[in-house]
């Protein structure tokens, strides 16, 4: 029996080292860049807020377009990171709300869009979207509430193969970057099978994973050839012209 209790006290052990460590790996999430933290102060154009429940809220001051945009933030990112683009598309007339996710990881919040949907009462039409497994996670989220999501937007992502959206007629747009060493460009093709056929393209010639948001480089990627406010500025382009798409749709 106590050689028993010796092994159990071992195994228990190991478990919560490996818990512990995994924890406090998930919370060291890549940090907001400079820029980043600029872009989280209101102006004339778009109301910066954090609400109660933590989630980044950018709102166009003046006219909008009814469009809601559900941001899920990739995979060990700080959500604030992606504060320049959701101010950009905000400018353009629609409410982005970038959701935290449990310990920075979107697998583990999968559900997380519901309680802004349910929140957010005035919004006509939500869609959603996010960068790497955030995109991932959001793609999900779509398949499981078709009834309630109007787009999908994917930032150097694609669904799980769990998650086929290609019988379905959910608009989708994929902006995606040539210099990807993550989400690369024969991954992306690989998937597209997994997405309706009137799924919009929109790839970035010399962008990277990492700067589809602001914060830093990131392993395993490649150096992009364009400056990150470039890459910011094409993706909130494409997605803002997507969510325009949306908004006359639901008119």
């Amino acid at each position: 029996m106590q050689i028993l209790r010796r092994i159990l006290l071992t195994l228990l052990l190991v478990v919560g080292l490996a818990v512990g460590g995994f924890v406090a790996w998930a919370n060291t999430p890549a940090r907001p860049s400079a820029e980043a933290y600029a872009a989280m102060k209101s102006n004339d154009d778009v109301k910066v807020s954090l609400d109660g429940a933590g989630r980044l809220l950018f709102e166009p001051i003046g006219v909008q377009n009814g469009v809601g945009f559900i941001l899920y933030p990739g995979a060990r990112v700080d959500p604030r990171a992606y504060a320049p683009l959701a101010r950009g598309i905000a400018a353009g007339g629609s409410v982005v709300v970038i959701a935290p996710m449990l310990l920075n990881l979107a697998i583990l919040s999968p559900e997380r869009a519901q309680d802004i949907i349910d929140t957010y009462q005035g919004i006509r039409a939500w869609t959603i979207g996010g960068h790497s497994l955030g995109g991932s996670m959001a793609a999900r989220f779509a398949r499981l509430h078709l009834k309630e999501i109007a787009g999908l937007v994917l930032w150097a992502s694609y669904p799980a193969g769990s998650d086929d959206l290609s019988t379905s007629f959910l608009p989708v747009l994929s902006v995606t970057a040539s210099r990807d060493g993550l989400a690369t460009p024969a991954k992306i093709t690989a998937a597209r099978l997994l997405l309706p056929p009137t799924t919009t393209y929109r790839p970035i010639e010399g962008g990277n994973h990492s700067q589809f948001g602001s914060y830093g480089t990131q392993m395993g990627d490649h150096t992009a050839t364009i400056a990150a406010d470039e890459q910011w500025r094409l993706v909130v382009q494409a997605t803002a012209d997507f969510l325009a798409q949306v908004a006359k749709q639901k008119q």
